[in-house]
């Protein structure tokens, strides 16, 4: 589409850098009130709204109006990129509940709303790449053959640059974070004897 790599590349540090806290100020400005997960919830749906929008209608449109654009239906495909899809909204879903209940544990403890929210971001973003390289080095399929799996010991540089890249990765997210974090006001402690009335979801 008369795009460079790179600047697919750049859209995606971008939106996927920034998904973290917009989606949580979305789902905090959607709430009735504090402790309730209706604006989490909502938060959820807007983000299926999106989905649908530019992973279904936009396809659609452009499968049915360019011949270079038709794909060939394949079993192996669907399946395969549905479960990407179901891998996809999982996180996004986990993400979401993920700062409500680091909200709420914070509440209860009498600490700072965000004393446990400040690791969500840096956690995620360095575990993801993480897992990415360890699967692709034990996952390889082949056309027709999705099940193939082998693994070769990579030289040092790999596990250094895992490790480096993760490391750099939590350490800049969570000073941000952290930075964030010292401006919001500590909450008072809830008594032990009452009950939580807004339990986290499973």
């Amino acid at each position: 589409m008369g795009v460079p790599w790179w600047g697919y590349v750049v859209a995606a540090g971008l939106a996927w850098g920034t998904y973290v806290p917009i989606i949580f100020y979305g789902g905090t400005e959607l709430t009735t009130r504090p402790g309730t997960i209706g604006g989490r919830l909502a938060s959820i749906l807007c983000v299926g709204v999106a989905y649908f929008v530019l992973a279904v209608v936009v396809p659609v449109l452009l499968m049915s109006s360019r011949d270079d654009a038709k794909p060939e239906w394949k079993t192996n495909g669907l399946i395969f990129s549905g479960l990407a899809g179901v891998a996809g909204a999982v996180g996004a879903i986990c993400v979401i509940f993920a700062s409500k209940a680091a909200v709420d544990q914070a509440k209860l403890d009498g600490v700072n709303p965000a004393t446990y929210r400040i690791y969500i971001a840096p956690l995620i973003f360095a575990l993801a790449p993480a897992i990415n390289t360890v699967l692709s080095l034990l996952w390889h399929p082949k056309p027709g053959d999705p099940w193939h799996f082998g693994f070769e010991v990579p030289g040092w540089k790999l596990p250094a640059g895992i490790l480096l890249v993760a490391t750099g990765t939590f350490l800049v997210l969570y000073s941000k974070e952290e930075a964030e974090a010292g401006k919001a006001k500590p909450v008072p402690p809830v008594p032990a004897d009452a009950p939580n009335p807004s339990p986290t979801p499973p």
